[in-house]
C-alpha cells in the first residue's frame, strides 16, 4: 500500500501521480490522505522515472477543477481515471455514462459553483486604512478566486480571511498565510448603508423567487451579507411594486418620490416612455425659466413648433402668451413656464401635423413630471392655461367656462388660477378675440397681485 497527500494543487498532484504510474502501482494499492493526515502504515511514493504518460488536456483541465475539491476522495478518483486511460481505455473521456468520470465533472462542478460564490458573495469592509472581507468556502478555491479581485481591486490593499489560508494584496503582489477563525472577521462599516440603499435600488420585485433566491444565496452566506436584513421587506413589497411596474404612471410616481433638481429632471424626461406619446413625438418639451420663482405658467401639451424646438410656448400661441404678459407688467424670463404633458400629441394630414387634445390617461401618465417641477419649484402662484392645466393641478372636474380667474389653494400652491389657453385665443372666432385676449391679460393681472399681496379671497378646489 503507498500513501500519497490529496494536495488541493494541480502540479502537486502531477507530480505524486507521475510516481504511482512509473512504478506500476495501481489505484487500489493507493490511499490519498488530507494534508497533515497521511497513513501510518503505508509506504511512501516511489521516486518518478522515465518520460511521463501522455494524456488528454480534457483530464488536465477537469484535473484542475477536481484537486481543489475537499474531499480527498477526489484525488483518489483521478488517479483511477488516469490509469485507466494509459492502460487500455484512452477514450474513456468520451464515456458520459462512465461512473468515474461522472463523479470528477460533479466535482469540477462544485468547485466551479463554489467560486462564483466567492465571487459573488465576499463583503469587504473597512479597518483602518485596509479592506478586510472574511468568507468560508466549500473547497480550497482561495489561490483561484484571489485573482478575480487582484484584477478588481488593484488600486485598494485588502485581505480575504478564510478557516483554511489568508491572503492580501499590497498593491503589488498576492501574499497568502494561515487561515483564521470565524470570530476574528470583521464587522459593519461607514459604507453598508449606501450599499443597501444601492441594493435596494436594484432589486427587481417581478423577478422575485424566494426558493430560487435560497438557492442562489444560501443562507449560510446572509450573515456577512448587509443587504440580506433588507431581504425579508422587499420580498413582502414585491407585488405592490410589480403591480406600480406594470402601471407605468404609478411606477414613475414611485421613482420622482425622491427629491430631484430641475436640471436632473429635465434629462431624466427625455428618456420618458410612460405613455404612447412617446413614439411620435419629437423629443420631450420640459418646463424651463428660473430655478426659484414665484409664479408658474402651466399650459396644457407642447404644439409643433414646440416640438420641434424644445421649449414651451415658442409658437403663435406663445407670441400670445408673450404679449398678453407685457400687458399684465410681468416679466416673462421672471416665470417659469411648462405643460401638464410634455409630449406633442398631433394627427399627420400629409406635412402638417394637427393638433390633438391630450387623453386623461395621457395627462395622469404626465402627471408626476409636473408634481416633481412644482415640488422642486414651491411657487407661491400657480396660472393654469387652459382646462387641461387646470384639471391636472386644481381636480377633474374643473371647467374653465364656470370658475376662470377664481384663486384656490392646492398642494402644489397656496393660490391657482385657471384661465384662457393662449392656443384657445386663436381659435375663436375673430370677433370674439379681443375679449378672451383682455380676460387673459386680467387673469395675469390677477396672478401678479396676489404675489405683490394686493389680492386675497382663497376657493376650495
Amino acid at each position: 500500500m503507498r500513501s500519497a497527500i490529496a494536495v488541493p494543487d494541480l502540479d502537486a498532484w502531477r507530480d505524486e501521480a507521475r510516481a504511482l504510474l512509473a512504478a506500476d502501482v495501481r489505484p487500489a494499492d493507493v490511499t490519498w490522505s488530507p494534508p497533515g493526515a497521511p497513513s501510518l502504515f503505508a509506504a511512501p511514493l516511489p521516486v518518478a522515472t522515465g518520460e511521463p504518460r501522455r494524456v488528454p488536456a480534457r483530464f488536465l483541465t477537469l484535473a484542475r477543477d477536481v484537486v481543489l475539491h475537499r474531499d480527498p476522495g477526489g484525488h483518489a478518483v483521478l488517479y483511477r481515471v488516469l490509469w485507466r486511460l494509459t492502460h487500455g481505455e484512452p477514450g474513456l473521456l468520451d464515456d458520459a455514462a462512465d461512473r468515474d468520470l461522472r463523479a470528477l465533472v460533479l466535482r469540477g462542478q462544485q468547485v466551479r459553483r463554489d467560486v462564483h460564490q466567492m465571487h459573488a458573495f465576499v463583503r469587504f469592509r473597512l479597518v483602518g486604512e485596509h479592506y478586510v472581507a472574511w468568507y468560508a468556502p466549500d473547497h480550497h478555491i482561495l489561490a483561484r478566486g484571489a485573482t478575480f479581485f487582484r484584477d478588481r481591486f488593484r488600486a485598494m490593499t485588502w485581505a480575504i480571511l478564510t478557516p483554511d489560508a489568508s491572503v492580501s494584496w499590497d498593491g503589488e503582489a498576492l501574499r497568502f498565510g494561515p487561515g483564521v477563525p470565524r470570530h476574528v472577521q470583521p464587522r459593519g462599516d461607514e459604507y453598508e448603508d449606501m450599499w443597501r440603499t444601492y441594493y435596494a435600488a436594484i432589486f427587481n420585485p417581478a423577478r422575485v423567487n424566494p426558493a430560487l433566491m435560497r438557492q442562489h444565496m444560501p443562507a449560510r452566506f446572509w450573515p456577512q451579507l448587509p443587504e440580506s436584513e433588507l431581504l425579508p421587506a422587499l420580498i413582502a413589497d414585491a407585488g405592490a411594486r410589480v403591480d406600480a411596474m406594470i402601471d407605468p404612471a404609478a411606477e414613475l410616481a414611485a421613482r420622482l418620490q425622491v427629491p430631484m433638481s430641475l436640471p436632473v429632471l429635465r434629462e431624466l424626461a427625455k428618456t420618458c416612455d410612460a405613455c404612447a406619446l412617446c413614439g411620435p413625438a419629437t423629443q420631450t418639451v420640459f418646463g424651463e425659466g428660473p430655478d426659484a420663482v414665484d409664479l408658474v405658467l402651466v399650459g396644457e401639451q407642447p404644439g409643433d413648433e414646440e416640438d420641434r424646438i424644445g421649449r414651451p410656448f415658442v409658437g403663435p400661441a406663445g407670441e400670445v402668451l408673450d404679449a398678453a404678459l407685457v400687458a399684465a407688467g410681468i416679466a416673462r424670463e421672471r416665470v417659469y413656464v411648462t405643460n401638464a404633458v410634455k409630449h406633442f400629441r398631433f394627427l399627420p394630414r400629409g406635412k402638417k401635423r394637427l393638433h390633438q387634445r391630450p387623453t386623461a390617461d395621457q395627462v395622469r401618465a404626465c402627471k408626476p413630471w409636473l408634481g416633481a417641477e412644482l415640488a422642486q419649484l414651491r411657487p407661491r402662484v400657480i396660472v393654469c392655461l387652459g382646462s387641461t392645466a387646470a384639471q391636472a393641478i386644481i381636480n377633474s372636474r374643473f371647467k374653465v367656462s364656470e370658475q376662470r380667474g377664481i384663486v384656490i389653494a392646492t398642494q402644489w400652491a397656496d393660490s391657482v388660477i385657471a384661465t384662457h389657453h393662449p392656443a384657445a385665443i386663436l381659435r375663436v372666432e375673430p370677433e370674439m378675440r379681443p375679449r378672451y385676449e383682455a380676460e387673459l391679460i386680467a387673469d395675469l393681472r390677477h396672478a401678479a397681485q396676489l404675489l405683490d399681496g394686493r389680492a386675497s379671497g382663497v376657493a376650495d378646489p
